[in-house]
């Protein structure tokens, strides 16, 4: 169990790594706050269009 779960988390840094390269973290929507040694990021358009193709991709999967 423990062993699935550091799995996931591993797979799915590697997948935010690829998704900066394509720039999804850049969206209109996203926020970002930079001070002089302070960085806040909320990705909302992001999370937003990740929620949405998930929903789909899993909506699609119950199916069959």
């Amino acid at each position: 169990m423990l062993l699935g779960v550091a799995a996931i988390i591993a797979v799915a840094g590697v997948v935010f790594l690829l998704l900066d390269k394509l720039g999804l973290g850049r969206l209109p929507g996203d926020i970002i706050i930079r001070r002089e040694n302070l960085t806040i990021f909320f990705p909302i358009a992001t999370m937003i269009l990740i929620s949405i193709i998930l929903t789909l991709l899993l909506n699609f999967l119950r199916r069959f």
